[in-house]
């Protein structure tokens, strides 16, 4: 695991860097990974405040993995450093406060669910076997039963009372519940931002389904190509944006009036245009203009990679040193 310091700033801060950096979940600066001759992440600048449930969209080979990847100290960075609550990530301490529940959820086949817990008490100094053998509850399993005889959602909530039982103060889930049901998803979504919100986890969640994010996640970071393109908290991020819908004559033209405000994704309909922009000024009166959703928001970012990236200055690495140890 690499040990390459977070850089620090280029004026003195008021406050010991370590301090800074550990009112922070994650840092990441100049962080990239490459593949052979392709980079899987590239010049990731990003910081998020502990605390946040995150969520972390992008298509597929947009680095998500990756990055949660580096995150949890599994994979060493080509470029840059990642910090995680002021310690670089895969030192003792910052795996001591991570938890990372990852697509292939690796699960010991022979042992028996309840075997699988007291592995998770035997191996976690601060394990709470309540909140894990809840969750294996719920979901109405035998706690004799062999992990090679359940079923894929089954193992699924296993692989998250482990995560949860571990108490992390980082939680780093890639797509958690993708072979879960919608009803048993409900519930483990609900369950697991209770447990977050009372004990003051940070969740970063990796997703493709994002009406599932609205209103369960506070923040939001979206890659494409490998980079950050969007981040920042979700209110702020929202009502920096407007979804106007207007009238328009043309078909291959923007429309009178759109041209300095900051376009993020144009659609025509007929004689109708759809726009999602950053307004730098009024908008025409006899157009309709509306917050959009997290789910438009993030909708038309994916769908055009050319768009101006977004940071806003609450996911912007403050650059501070942290310690390698």
């Amino acid at each position: 695991m690499s040990d390459h310091p977070i850089p620090s700033p280029a004026e003195p801060a008021d406050e010991p860097a370590a301090e800074d950096a550990a009112e922070d979940a994650l840092t990441a600066v100049g962080l990239g990974l490459k593949y052979r001759r392709s980079w899987a992440l590239r010049d990731c600048d990003v910081r998020l405040p502990a605390g946040r449930i995150c969520a972390l969209v992008g298509p597929n080979g947009a680095g998500k993995s990756t990055l949660l990847g580096l995150a949890a100290g599994l994979l060493a960075p080509t470029t840059g450093a990642v910090g995680v609550f002021g310690r670089p990530a895969g030192a003792a301490e910052s795996r001591r406060r991570v938890a990372f529940l990852g697509q292939d959820k690796p699960l010991y086949p022979r042992l028996t669910v309840a075997e699988t817990l007291r592995a998770g008490h035997e191996l976690n100094p601060g394990w709470d076997q309540a909140v894990a053998e809840r969750i294996v509850t719920l979901g109405g399993l035998d706690p004799n039963a062999r992990i090679a005889t359940l079923t894929g959602g089954q193992r699924t909530r296993v692989a998250l009372a482990l995560a949860l039982g571990k108490r992390p103060d980082l939680l780093l889930l890639d797509e958690p519940l993708s072979d879960v049901d919608p009803v048993a998803r409900q519930e483990l979504t609900g369950l697991l931002m209770a447990e977050a919100a009372e004990h003051g986890t940070t969740v970063l969640i990796s997703s493709h389904v994002l009406a599932e994010l609205d209103g369960v996640c506070d923040f939001v970071l979206l890659l494409g190509g490998g980079r950050v393109r969007l981040a920042g908290d979700v209110d702020e991020l929202r009502e920096a944006h407007r979804l106007v819908v207007g009238a328009h004559e043309g078909t291959d033209t923007t429309p009178d009036g759109l041209a300095g405000h900051r376009i993020v994704e144009l659609r025509r309909t007929g004689r109708q245009f759809t726009a999602v922009l950053q307004p730098s000024g009024p908008l025409d009166p006899s157009w309709e203009a509306t917050v959009p959703s997290l789910e438009d928001l993030l909708l038309s970012y994916l769908r055009s990679p050319d768009a101006e990236p977004l940071l806003l200055s609450e996911a912007a690495p403050r650059h501070v040193e942290a310690a390698a140890r």
